[in-house]
């Protein structure tokens, strides 16, 4: 469990529970640094923050989860408001934000921690999630890219990462994070 009690920049709760109203979503792709800086900057997101899930150990530390002793997954919980940023805008986000074709990697940065991966929490959730990965595969498919490999499920426990990793870009600016993308812009009727 993280310390650190608010977002440093969103100024939101870090830690359930959260107002009934909004929606929680998962997701890997890659490091989880970037992954995060990228959902905290769009309207809607109520807070975000990085830890691990998808494994079979619990409480896993960041050094555990490095190694691939625990199966787990580097991943940025993000909690928002579907009133006024729907789903599909954060898929588009998370599409367009990694290469989900890489398996167990993501650029330099090789492991099964480093997946790509949607964990949501409700089965609607979880067949609009199916439904954008069928429709960004055609659209991959078009453009000679090989099969996505993201992985799917309904969301399991979720740990923390260590508190110098939460909102880890706002404090480094500057900092190392191994995101590569397709260039392949997700589109879908009605983002």
């Amino acid at each position: 469990m993280s310390s650190l009690t608010h977002h440093k920049v969103l100024r939101t709760p870090l830690h359930p529970p959260f107002p009934s109203h909004l929606k929680q979503i998962m997701f890997g792709m890659g490091c989880y640094w970037g992954a995060e800086k990228a959902f905290w900057q769009l309207n809607g997101v109520y807070t975000t923050h990085v830890g691990f899930s998808g494994g079979r150990v619990p409480n896993p530390t960041y050094e555990q989860v490095c190694n691939g002793r625990t199966g787990h997954n580097e991943v940025v919980r993000v909690v928002y408001d579907p009133a006024i940023i729907s789903i599909w805008r954060l898929l588009k986000v998370f599409w367009e934000g990694h290469d989900p074709t890489q398996g167990n990697r993501q650029g330099n940065d090789v492991g099964d921690n480093y997946r790509s991966a949607i964990y949501t929490y409700s089965e609607e959730d979880l067949r609009i999630a199916e439904r954008s990965k069928a429709v960004y595969q055609e659209q991959l498919k078009a453009r000679r890219f090989e099969k996505i490999t993201t992985e799917i499920n309904m969301a399991e426990e979720f740990y923390y990462g260590p508190d110098d990793h939460q909102q880890y870009l706002h404090d480094i600016p500057w900092g190392y994070c191994g995101h590569g993308h397709t260039g392949v812009h997700f589109e879908f009727e009605g983002i």
